[in-house]
């Protein structure tokens, strides 16, 4: 399998899907599964990537807008001609989730590049989240 090399530095040194995801999370403000209500609350958009076997396997995170992982992107950054409506403001907190934690890392990061710098997902993912609410 071919390494994609670091840009910039004149490193030409590749990067573990490990050390990508530590450098990813440096820049996020990570939301714990209890405070994600209070995002919410606060204005925050959460955006549910998970897959729709998994949505359907596990259930609907309330007041999540569902967005797949594919389209994440055009979606969501302001400029874009395929963005959702609610997608019009790069100052707004959008806390990404996924199943456990890890793509929503790498996808936050992503929208922080964009210009979101608010951008950030939820540690553990659905799966914390829906731990903390079992038996509410």
């Amino acid at each position: 399998m071919k390494q994609i090399p670091i840009s910039g530095g004149g490193d030409d040194r590749s990067l573990t899907i490990d050390e990508l995801l530590l450098e990813s999370r440096r820049g996020l403000e990570r939301v714990h599964p209890w405070a994600l209500e209070r995002e919410m609350a606060a204005g925050a958009l959460v955006v549910d990537t998970r897959p729709a076997d998994q949505r359907d396997r596990d259930g609907e995170l309330p007041g999540a807008v569902v967005i797949d992982r594919n389209v994440l992107e055009w979606r969501l950054d302001p400029s874009s001609p395929h963005r959702l409506p609610v997608a019009g403001d790069y100052t707004r907190r959008i806390v990404v989730v996924c199943n456990e934690g890890y793509s929503s890392s790498l996808a936050a990061h992503t929208l922080q590049r964009l210009g979101m710098t608010r951008a950030t997902d939820l540690i553990g993912g659905f799966q914390a989240w829906a731990a903390l609410h079992r038996g509410s």
